[in-house]
């Protein structure tokens, strides 16, 4: 099927008949006088016969490929596009930030590998790890990525790039945002990256092994306004449950952020807890798409214009070739 981008445009093919009467060519009418006897009035004025004007009459072929030409012309204007079959395409339906804690105490080594049970790791390795394996299961979102310590930072915008968001989640390192824990910052920080996309459906997941530090908003004043956004809130809680000091998870505070926004509160002890509090996330945020269906469309415009220079030559060719019809007379 084929279509005009600016359909408006036909309205030009009445503009040569409009020209025609507004604009008409330049014409000059002269007396004159037939005789029979030309030829001894000749002989008696002394005068020297000459040609007249010459007027060259154009064949039906020539007003035929004008007219074409024009509407070649036209048609171009007007942008002709050969519409496609429909193309449904899926696109993410939902925005899933992740907050990751850089503070001094992820380099605390109380964490194994499933791979590596003799060897213990730092809490910062192990939570790349299971993240890994939890981002290969969300094609369907838009992923991005806060790192908190002193401050918040934005590592990665939300985006449908996988791999960019791994390898820059695989160059964090523990202390690299500070030493403190600026919990509720990084909450705040979240709530103006989602508020600049137009995604509904926001999810936001915060992994912290310390008690806020350095937050200039209180962490539950923070998910007030997160929720007031229609942003979902899971915390997560890994490391010693047991800690004294900064290093203290506040439970109670991470239980009352997400029950605030309708979320989830969780605990997570070692890599297997970690594992099995990301599969209860999948399952109760399953992958979520919407689908746009569109026609691709082509635009086909040269073909008239090709058209229209064929024409132009083979109407120039005929007047270089043809003798034109002249209507003589005498001045």
């Amino acid at each position: 099927m084929i279509e005009f981008a600016y359909p408006l445009c036909f309205v030009l093919l009445l503009a040569p008949v409009i020209m025609y009467f507004i604009a008409p060519a330049y014409k000059e009418k002269r007396s004159s006088i037939q005789v029979p006897y030309f030829e001894q009035l000749v002989d008696i004025t002394g005068e020297k016969p000459q040609k007249g004007a010459v007027i060259l009459s154009r064949k039906h072929i020539q007003k035929l490929l004008l007219i074409l030409a024009w509407l070649c012309i036209v048609v171009a204007m007007a942008k002709p596009e050969v519409i496609g079959t429909p193309v449904t395409q899926q696109k993410s339906a939902r925005d899933l930030m992740i907050a990751v804690d850089l503070s001094g105490s992820m380099a605390v080594e109380d964490f194994v590998l499933p791979e590596n049970q003799s060897n213990k790791v730092d809490r910062l390795t192990a939570v790349k790890q299971v993240l890994r394996k939890f981002v290969s299961q969300r094609d369907s979102d838009r992923l991005g990525l806060i790192l908190f310590g002193d401050a918040p930072y934005l590592q990665a915008p939300f985006t449908n790039d996988l791999d960019t968001w791994l390898t820059l989640l695989n160059d964090t390192q523990v202390g690299m945002a500070g030493q403190s824990t600026a919990f509720g910052d990084a909450i705040g920080l979240s709530i103006s990256v989602f508020n600049s996309h137009e995604t509904q459906n926001r999810v936001l997941i915060v992994l912290t092994d310390g008690n806020d530090t350095a937050s200039k908003v209180p962490p539950v004043e923070a998910a007030k306004v997160a929720a007031a956004s229609n942003i979902k809130i899971y915390t997560i809680a890994i490391g010693d449950p047991i800690a004294v000091g900064e290093e203290k998870v506040d439970i109670a505070v991470l239980e009352n952020i997400a029950s605030i926004t309708g979320g989830q509160s969780y605990q997570a002890i070692d890599t297997q807890a970690l594992e099995n509090v990301y599969e209860a996330i999948n399952d109760l945020e399953p992958e979520l798409f919407e689908s746009q269906t569109f026609r691709p469309k082509t635009s086909i415009h040269y073909i008239p214009i090709a058209l229209f220079l064929g024409l132009y030559l083979v109407s120039l060719l005929i007047v270089t070739l043809r003798f034109p019809n002249v209507k003589k007379g005498v001045n």
